[in-house]
């Protein structure tokens, strides 16, 4: 098993979670009264979400990240 090979499954695993994670975030549903402003004011941020929301960035530039990588070709073939 190569380098190339982990850092590719590791890469579509990553992808596979930020799918998910995508899917499990509450929908907001502000529509346009979300210009103004008024609808964050009475909402708290959960320690869930916020851990949802993290998780996601952490995964969001492993992805970005590798895909640079991989890309690039920096490793070889």
């Amino acid at each position: 098993m190569t380098l190339i090979t982990v850092l590719k499954a590791i890469w579509m695993l990553s992808a596979v979670g930020i799918i998910i994670l995508v899917l499990l975030h509450s929908p907001k549903g502000d529509g346009l009264g979300g210009l103004g402003g008024q609808s964050q004011l009475f909402t708290s941020a959960k320690s869930a979400e916020t851990t949802l929301n993290r998780t996601t960035w952490i995964l969001t530039v492993l992805f970005m990240g590798l895909t640079v990588i991989l890309s690039a070709g920096w490793l070889g073939r």
